[in-house]
């Protein structure tokens, strides 16, 4: 059963931890564009998670925090102010928290999210790898312009998934920028059969956006733990 935690050693921070009973490692996960970590993707990403004992932190950035005090809607803050505070909250779950006190930890998020984790990870010593779940290589439909320049030189563990069908970057899209050497061949990229951005793939194919939440959270587990000597 997922124990459900709030983090308030800092008022700046929105964060809960869903907690693993014999945990292999921590997995910090950032939200998405439009909706907090308090979204049904997040809470659902969370639980399997926690089921195949990664301990999973979910947090809120700053300008959803202010959407939730506020109720009024807001575009994100600008990506310097994002990474600032992804790693002040990695910091935090590192060193200020008990329950995640030497665990190994990776990173990640949504869409944005996922996007801010590669854009820190490896610049944090003690993050381990990262995991982006529907990665936004670019705008829908604007595919010249791509979010991809950082990928080329990732060196650090990264583990990419995404709907076949995504309108940030479908698998075709996404083997062509390998095929070019746009990303980095220590990227790991999996697909979700007919997944959308939220993996959420159409009837006809067969298959449920629950059942492609399961497979990235066993995706994600195994790739954890193929990275937690590294």
């Amino acid at each position: 059963m997922t124990k459900l935690n709030t983090i308030t050693e800092q008022p700046s921070f929105d964060i809960e931890l869903h907690e693993a009973d014999k945990p292999l490692a921590c997995l910090i996960l950032g939200h998405g564009a439009g909706a907090g970590k308090e979204h049904e993707f997040m809470q659902d990403i969370a639980k399997e998670l926690v089921a195949k004992g990664i301990s999973t932190v979910l947090f809120n950035f700053p300008y959803m925090q202010t959407i939730k005090a506020t109720s009024k809607r807001r575009p994100p803050d600008k990506a310097d102010k994002l990474m600032s505070h992804f790693t002040a909250v990695i910091e935090t779950c590192s060193k200020d928290n008990k329950a995640l006190h030497n665990l190994p930890v990776f990173i990640g998020g949504k869409s944005m999210g996922g996007r801010m984790a590669t854009m820190v990870y490896e610049a944090v010593s003690n993050v381990k790898g990262a995991i982006a779940l529907g990665y936004p290589f670019h705008p829908p439909g604007k595919p010249e312009k791509t979010r991809t320049e950082h990928l080329q030189t990732a060196s650090k563990p990264l583990l990419i998934i995404q709907g076949e069908r995504d309108t940030f970057g479908t698998k075709s899209e996404v083997e062509d920028y390998k095929k070019r050497s746009v990303l980095s061949t220590d990227i790991e990229c999996a697909y979700l059969d007919d997944g959308d951005h939220s993996f959420k793939p159409r009837k006809a194919s067969g298959k449920t956006q629950e059942e492609h939440i399961v497979t990235a959270a066993t995706l994600t587990a195994s790739f954890i733990e193929a990275h937690l000597n590294n």
